[in-house]
């Protein structure tokens, strides 16, 4: 592309913050349109749609034809979004960018009307749709006119959505107003580019509307990321990559045991008798509550690593913030997507504070569910993975509604029709760990625990004396062996000698045979069959 300034030829690599600079004269280079598109698609693969519809002066604003025919010549465009058919790494997609340059890519008819017509173009051609976001918010110009774009737009995002088809937005710099409170933030996946300004109302008004100074970093991407209402940000050489990522596991997957290879290891293939003779020595109960919250306890994370091949974490719940304590994303294990939760307190101290001890708030449990509804649209099967003392139990949980979206997880669990598979992976306390375990199947490490509360709150509730916590733990039946003699679990995992770090692989690789042998069992069967058999597991209890 050619700097503006010193009118130089360069490659669009050179990015320092989140805008281009020209490496010559320093000066800013905003990308335009067509070369965003050709830098995250393959080459000379797209084509135009749409570029017949060009807007009209709805309200006879003065001056307003004067404006357009301005931005055209200026950007060659015809109007301020294009909207393309094209290939990435060979798969059929349909990429709409919004172009800065023309009127602050604001959204008048012309620009709600191509994105409309696209969605509505791809739904019929089954393909998935990236939007590359970016306005000043509505077209003045167009009055009322462009405030109806929001819901036309919205609307044919329902209907995609509806048919089971893909919808990606990616946040730029800026995206602001009515495109933001409209198809910029309905996406089954929302990414940004790295200090994107990305809000509703614009920081002049809001600091006049409130009368005060905004902090640093406000609005910007990783403020979004913060406060939970995008998934992730992306740097723009990574892009192309994560399209790929998504592209494959969010689209409409048949059966749940598409493998390109088994994993297959005599070590874990031994009999029960054999197993048994390998597992840790016995230990009571309390030793196991101590075994699990023990620093030397392998963090969640260190098991996922090594059963999936790539895991992508998607953050936050779109309501207030990302907690750390509920980790979720998409994932493939031997190429089968799956979506992985994991509720977890970490593996050292640093990891503890910023997890909240695994205690999750209620915007924890609103991700989690936001994922797992986001894998039964696309048929991807759920692996949960828990180890927590339970829900956080703060005013400021109880003031954003634990109880509700506890519930709410409950009840929403039960209607999945993709097969979910709840582990044990450590404690597992009251109904903050029953939210993520409503499974088809609930498996057990050998040495974790599963309780209606901890044993030091079940001796300070029965007994109003915590101190009693290792005689409640002998009480209490929260052991493996206990929970799987009651019908509780259905499994027990061996760990071979205690979850330490040096049997992680043991186990992981344990866990991923088994994991794969779940999968091909619900391969074949109906949705409404699967969910059923979930209803009927916990009914019987």
């Amino acid at each position: 592309m050619k700097c503006k300034k010193c009118g130089r030829e360069q490659e669009t690599r050179y990015l320092k913050s989140r805008k281009y600079i020209c490496k010559y004269c320093g000066s800013y280079m905003r990308i335009p349109a067509r070369e965003r598109i050709s830098l995250c698609t393959d080459k000379d693969s797209f084509r135009e749609w749409f570029e017949d519809v060009k807007t009209g002066n709805p309200i006879q604003t003065k001056g307003y034809e004067d404006k357009i025919k301005n931005a055209i010549e200026k950007t060659g465009l015809s109007e301020a979004v294009i909207v393309v058919k094209a290939t990435v790494f060979g798969k059929d997609v349909c990429i709409g960018v919004c172009d800065a340059e023309f009127l602050m890519a604001s959204m008048g008819y012309a620009v709600g009307e191509r994105i409309t017509l696209a969605i509505e173009r791809a739904t019929k051609e089954k393909i998935p749709v990236f939007m590359f976001c970016c306005s000043g918010g509505a077209r003045m110009q167009e009055g009322i006119i462009s405030l109806m774009q929001m819901e036309k737009t919205a609307a044919a995002i329902a209907k995609h959505s509806d048919a089971g088809q893909f919808y990606c937005s990616v946040l730029t710099d800026p995206t602001m107003g009515g495109v933001t409170a409209s198809f910029a933030m309905l996406g089954d996946v929302i990414m940004a580019e790295p200090g994107a300004l990305v809000g509703f109302a614009g920081q002049r008004v809001i600091k006049q509307t409130i009368g005060k100074d905004l902090p640093e970093g406000f609005q910007t991407a990783e403020f979004q990321e913060m406060h939970g209402m995008i998934d992730g940000i992306v740097e723009r050489k990574r892009l192309k990559q994560m399209m790929l990522f998504l592209i494959m596991t969010n689209g409409n997957n048949n059966g749940y045991a598409n493998f390109r290879e088994i994993t297959k290891n005599d070590l874990f293939n031994l009999s029960k008798a054999q197993l048994k003779k390998m597992t840790s020595v016995k230990k009571t109960p309390w030793e196991r509550v101590q075994h699990v919250r023990s620093t030397k306890h392998p963090a969640i994370s260190e098991y996922v690593n090594k059963i999936f091949d790539i895991f992508v974490e998607l953050k936050g719940d779109r309501y207030f913030g990302n907690d750390e304590a509920a980790v979720g994303g998409i994932a493939l294990i031997d190429g089968q997507p799956v979506t992985v939760i994991m509720v977890d307190r970490g593996k050292n101290i640093k990891d503890y504070v910023k997890k909240n001890w695994g205690m999750p708030s209620p915007e924890g449990y609103r991700k989690s569910l936001r994922l797992m509804k986001q894998a039964d649209k696309f048929n991807r099967p759920i692996i949960t993975f828990i180890n927590t003392m339970g829900a956080y139990p703060g005013m400021e949980a109880e003031e954003r509604g634990q109880g509700e979206a506890i519930a709410r997880n409950l009840l929403e669990m039960s209607n999945l029709e993709v097969p979910v598979l709840a582990i044990i992976a450590g404690e597992a306390g009251s109904g903050g760990a029953l939210a993520v375990a409503v499974g088809n199947e609930v498996w057990m490490l050998e040495n974790a625990t599963y309780s209606i509360l901890t044993p030091e709150g079940y001796a300070s509730i029965l007994w109003k004396d915590s101190s009693r916590a290792e005689e409640a733990a002998g009480m209490m039946h929260i052991t493996a062996n206990d929970l799987e003699r009651m019908g509780i679990i259905d499994r027990i995992i061996p760990e071979f000698g205690g979850a330490t770090p040096e049997n992680v692989d043991d186990i992981a690789g344990y866990l991923k045979m088994k994991i794969l042998d779940f999968l091909k069992t619900f391969d074949g069967k109906s949705r409404k069959q699967i969910r059923e058999e979930r209803y009927q597991r916990f009914r019987s209890m």
